[in-house]
C-alpha cells in the first residue's frame, strides 16, 4: 500500500514517512497541497496511495485547501485523508472532518499515536490479513 505525506517540514515528512514504512506502507511525498495534487495526478489509477496523510499550515496551497480540493475530484474519492497538524482547537479539528478528513492527528504525537489511527481506519498493513 502506499501512502503520500504532505508537510511542508522535509524533517516531519521524513518521519511521518520512516514511520508509515515501518507499517508497510510505500512513501510519497509532497511539501504543500498543490505539489500532493500534482503528484496524485501523475499517479495512474492503480498506483494512486490508500493514504494521505496532510499538515495544516503549508504555503502555496493549506492541508484543508487540499482536502476540500481532493474530495471534490472523483478519482480520489476513495482516497483516506488524514490531517496530522499541530492546529488543536476543537473548531480545527470539525472543520478538517466537515472537508472531507477522515481522521485527525496532533502534533507532536507518538509512534502508537500513528498505528492507532491507521488501526482505526483499517490501514494497518502490519495486522492485515492475506
Amino acid at each position: 500500500m502506499r501512502a503520500l505525506v504532505i508537510d511542508d517540514s522535509r524533517a516531519m515528512r521524513m518521519m511521518i514517512g520512516r514511520l508509515l514504512t515501518q507499517q508497510g506502507f510505500e512513501i510519497l511525498q509532497a511539501g504543500d497541497g498543490q505539489e500532493a495534487l500534482d503528484v496524485l495526478g501523475a499517479c495512474e489509477p492503480h498506483e494512486l496511495p490508500v493514504l494521505c496523510t496532510v499538515d495544516w499550515n503549508m504555503p502555496v496551497m493549506d492541508g484543508l485547501t487540499f482536502v476540500q480540493s481532493a474530495r471534490k475530484r472523483t478519482e480520489l474519492r476513495d482516497l483516506t485523508l488524514m490531517m496530522v497538524t499541530t492546529e488543536s482547537e476543537n473548531h480545527q479539528v470539525v472543520r478538517a472532518l466537515a472537508a472531507g478528513a477522515h481522521e485527525y492527528l496532533i502534533k507532536p504525537f507518538t509512534a502508537e499515536a500513528m498505528a492507532d489511527k491507521l488501526d482505526l481506519l483499517g490501514l494497518d498493513p502490519s495486522r492485515r490479513v492475506a
